[in-house]
C-alpha cells in the first residue's frame, strides 16, 4: 500500500492525465482508471491498453490515470454521478471492504476457471469474500525492507554482511551510524505511515494483529506490542531516526540523496535506486527487517500491491472482466515487461509469470530482487483487510510513543479507539 492521505484540491477534479481514444462506430466502450504510480508503470498502462484495443474490434478502452491524492474523492464522485469506471486498479487492502459494500463485483462467473490457475493460494485469499473472488491478483511488493549502506557500516566497523538480525542490534547499529549528516535510520515517523508500514512488525511482536481475526474485539493492549512502540520511542529520543521525515515512508530517495545509514522502506524502493542512483548500488545491501527474537522466519513486513477490479454497476461487465483476464491471465509478454519496467522490484503472484520473469536476463539487474524474494517474501503476511481506521489507531499510538508518551497509556487510548470503530462500522463477526 503506497498511498496517504494529504490535503485534496478542487483543481484535481477538473481532470487527469489519461489516453485520449475515438470511440469507432459500433464498438463498445469501457472505462480503466488506473491510479498514478511511477511515470514508468503510467507508460507501461499506455501501451497495455493500445496493445488491448488493437487486438479486438468489439470494445474501445478508455484509459486514465488519477493521481493518488485525488483518487479517493474522484472515484466517490464519479460513483455518486453514476459514472464510476468499469475496470480500476485496487490494493489488496480494500478489495474484502469493497466486496462487502457492494462496489465490486466477482469475477468467478466472468473469468473462466482455468485462468486462475497457478496463482498463489495467499494471494488469492487476499481478493476473496464469503467464497467468491472479487479481484484478479497483479503483484505483490513487501512492505518492508531494511536497505543499508555497506561503505558506512565498514567506516562505523561494522561488518558489511551482517546486517541486525534484532531490534535490539538495529538500535545499536543506529547509534554508531549516526553522524551530523547522516541519520542512522530512516524509516515512517508519522501515524498515517506507521498505521500500514508497521503491519509485519505487528505481526512479529505480538504474533497477530490489533483486531481479532473476525474482527469483533479489540487487541491493541496486548502487552506484547510495548516492545514495537517502546523501539521507535527509542530511535526518536536517541536520534537514531530524524526528528521530522526526510519523506514519506513510500519515498526511497533519502537513501539515495546520501542522508540515511539506513531505511525501511518497501521493495519499490529498489526500482528508484536503480533508476535515480546507479552510482550508489554497489555500496547499498538489503535485508530483512529484524525480528524481536531473533527469528528470520518470523513476518516483519507485509505483501501488499495491485489488482484489477469490475465495478458493481458496470454496464459492460463482461467485456471489462475479458480485458481483465487478457492482461493479468493470458500471455505473459506484457506481464514480464511490467517487471522489467519495474526494474524487478515487485513479484509476480502467478507462478507462469514469476518463472518468465526469473528466466529474463535483465533481472539481475536488480541485484537485491533474490534476497528480497528468498528472506523477505517468503515469510510475509498478506496484508489486512480490515477498515484503515483500526491501523491508523494504531499509527496514532505508535506516534504518541514516538513523541515521548507513556506507551500503557498510548496502546489504552489505541484499544478504545478500535473498540469504537468495531461498534460505529459493525465490524464484529465480519472478518475470517
Amino acid at each position: 500500500m503506497k498511498t496517504w492521505p494529504i490535503v485534496l484540491t478542487l483543481a484535481l477534479l477538473a481532470g487527469c492525465g489519461g489516453t485520449p481514444t475515438q470511440k469507432p462506430a459500433g464498438k463498445a466502450e469501457i472505462q480503466l482508471w488506473q491510479q498514478k504510480f511511477t511515470d514508468q508503470e503510467d507508460a507501461w498502462y499506455k501501451k497495455a491498453v493500445s496493445a488491448f484495443n488493437a487486438s479486438q474490434d468489439k470494445v474501445v478502452l478508455k484509459h486514465t490515470i488519477v493521481p493518488a491524492d485525488a483518487w479517493e474523492q474522484k472515484m466517490k464522485a464519479a460513483q455518486a454521478a453514476g459514472k464510476a469506471p468499469d475496470v480500476y486498479t485496487l490494493n489488496y487492502n480494500k478489495v474484502p471492504g469493497f466486496a462487502r459494500t457492494g462496489q465490486i463485483q466477482a469475477l468467478d462467473k466472468l473469468i473462466a476457471a482455468d485462468k486462475w490457475a497457478g496463482l498463489q493460494e495467499e494471494v488469492l485469499g487476499s481478493v476473496e469474500y464469503k467464497g467468491a473472488r472479487y479481484a484478479y491478483p497483479m503483484l505483490v511488493e513487501p512492505s518492508a525492507v531494511l536497505f543499508y549502506r555497506k561503505d558506512l557500516f565498514a567506516k562505523a566497523g561494522l561488518d558489511p554482511n551482517r546486517p541486525p538480525a534484532t531490534w535490539d542490534e538495529l538500535i545499536q547499529y543506529g547509534k554508531r551510524l549516526t553522524t551530523k549528516d547522516v541519520s542512522g535510520l530512516v524509516t515512517a515517523g508519522v501515524a498515517v505511515d506507521m498505521a500500514w508500514s508497521t503491519w509485519g512488525l505487528q505481526w512479529n511482536a505480538a504474533g497477530h494483529l490489533p483486531i481479532s481475526d473476525d474482527w469483533s474485539s479489540s487487541q491493541a493492549a496486548d502487552p506484547q506490542y510495548k516492545r514495537l512502540l517502546q523501539a521507535y520511542q527509542t530511535l526518536y529520543k536517541e536520534g537514531i531516526m530524524p526528528k521530522q521525515p526526510l519523506a514519506p515512508y513510500a519515498d526511497a530517495n533519502p537513501m539515495g540523496q546520501g542522508k540515511a545509514a539506513m531505511m525501511v522502506c518497501g521493495s519499490w524502493a529498489a526500482s528508484v535506486l536503480l533508476s535515480d542512483y546507479p552510482k550508489m548500488v554497489g555500496d547499498i545491501a538489503a535485508a530483512p527487517l529484524p525480528s524481536f527474537d531473533g527469528d528470520a522466519t518470523k513476518p516483519t513486513a507485509t505483501l501488499g500491491g495491485w489488482t484489477l477490479v469490475v465495478d458493481a454497476k458496470s454496464k459492460s461487465p463482461q467485456p471489462a472482466a475479458d480485458f481483465v483476464s487478457w492482461l493479468l491471465a493470458g500471455d505473459t509478454t506484457l506481464l514480464v515487461d511490467f517487471f522489467k519496467t519495474t526494474k524487478f522490484s515487485k513479484y509476480s503472484p502467478r507462478e507462469v509469470v514469476a518463472q518468465a520473469v526469473k528466466n529474463d536476463p535483465a533481472a539481475a539487474e536488480n541485484v537485491w530482487a533474490k534476497t528480497i524474494e528468498d528472506k523477505i517474501v517468503a515469510y510475509a503476511k498478506p496484508e489486512p483487510a480490515y477498515d484503515f481506521a483500526i491501523s491508523l489507531a494504531f499509527g496514532k499510538a505508535m506516534e504518541k510513543a514516538l513523541q515521548g508518551k507513556d506507551i500503557d497509556t498510548a496502546l489504552s487510548e489505541a484499544d478504545a479507539e478500535i473498540k469504537s470503530v468495531i461498534t460505529k462500522n459493525n465490524l464484529a463477526g465480519q472478518g475470517s
